[in-house]
């Protein structure tokens, strides 16, 4: 809790954090500034992660028409993983970002420029949080733990993307959507082409949701010379991301007509509605799309957990066909 007259940054809360999170609330306070350089305040990471996993999953179910027990682990090791492994790329980016983010309003009040944690600290905590989740990526076959190891390395470039193209948001949809490779390939033991469709569909969506979400710092990155789609695209933008949601939906269903058309015509019928209604709610943001409203900007990004999930009921149900 803060003080009567100690201001939310005072305390060590982050700018843009969830308000009245549960860090904030009820974490230790010596635990606080480590979670907050996870980014434990601010879920929404985690859950654009973590959905792509989940639909990797179900659509693998889906095409070889099998279930069985180790995918409810699957499906647990994936939460767990995206929670890790979230946060340790967030500690790295700020590990690498450290400088940048002291000059932008946004940022500089995370754990790292505001001095509530040192680089090395932050280093401890990243290696321990990597540790964690090797472990449980070690409980999946072998051919998903090549991929998760191989997925270190688009997460290692992506701190340094803005500083040499205007397309960041492509390395991080390389970073954030390798869950649709590892989870497909933990079900079926091999990679196959509807999950590297459905990976590619993740990076459009990302984006989509990323670029709405650079706009925030579109001034800031301006002046210290950081480049973004945000900045690319300019009033351009909504144009862009139309484009960005016809390719997230056509690739998404594109991933599941080739994953479920050896099954039932009711199966896929119904999967594909989750592809729609996903893109319904992306055309929702863009109706509500204000790029001078910073508050609404941050809304839409953090509307996109709804999204990625709208897929996920159409698919488990396209299961019992």
């Amino acid at each position: 809790m803060t003080g009567k007259n100690q201001t939310p940054e005072a305390a060590g809360m982050v700018a843009d954090a969830v308000k009245g999170n549960w860090v904030d609330r009820f974490a230790p306070a010596a635990t606080r500034p480590y979670l907050r350089l996870a980014r434990a305040d601010r879920p929404i990471g985690t859950w654009l992660l973590l959905l792509p996993c989940w639909w990797g999953l179900l659509l693998a179910m889906l095409h070889d028409g099998r279930a069985h027990w180790h995918d409810l682990w699957i499906f647990a090791g994936c939460g767990i993983g995206a929670w890790l492994m979230r946060g340790a790329g967030c500690t790295w980016n700020d590990i690498t970002d450290r400088d940048i983010d002291g000059s932008v309003a946004r940022t500089a009040s995370r754990p790292i420029p505001s001095g509530q944690v040192s680089v090395t600290g932050a280093l401890v905590w990243l290696v321990a949080q990597a540790l964690v989740a090797f472990c449980i990526l070690l409980t999946f076959n072998a051919a998903a733990i090549a991929l998760g190891v191989l997925a270190l390395l688009p997460v290692a470039i992506y701190p340094f993307a803005k500083r040499f193209t205007w397309w960041p948001q492509v390395f991080l949809g390389l970073a954030f959507n390798w869950g649709a490779l590892l989870a497909w390939t933990a079900h079926a033991g091999q990679l196959e082409w509807p999950a590297v469709l459905l990976y590619l569909a993740g990076i459009s969506w990302t984006l989509f949701y990323d670029t709405i979400y650079a706009h925030q710092d579109k001034e800031d990155d301006a002046l210290i010379g950081v480049k973004s789609t945000a900045r690319l695209f300019g009033d351009r933008t909504p144009r862009w991301l139309a484009i960005f949601l016809v390719l997230t939906v056509a690739l998404q269903s594109l991933a599941v007509i080739i994953a479920a058309i050896g099954g039932s015509s009711p199966a896929l019928l119904v999967a594909l509605l989750g592809p729609w209604a996903m893109g319904w709610h992306m055309q929702w943001q863009l109706r509500k799309l204000d790029l001078n409203d910073n508050e609404r900007l941050l809304g839409l990004f953090r509307s996109n957990r709804d999204a990625g999930l709208l897929p996920l009921p159409f698919f488990a149900f396209a299961l019992l066909l």
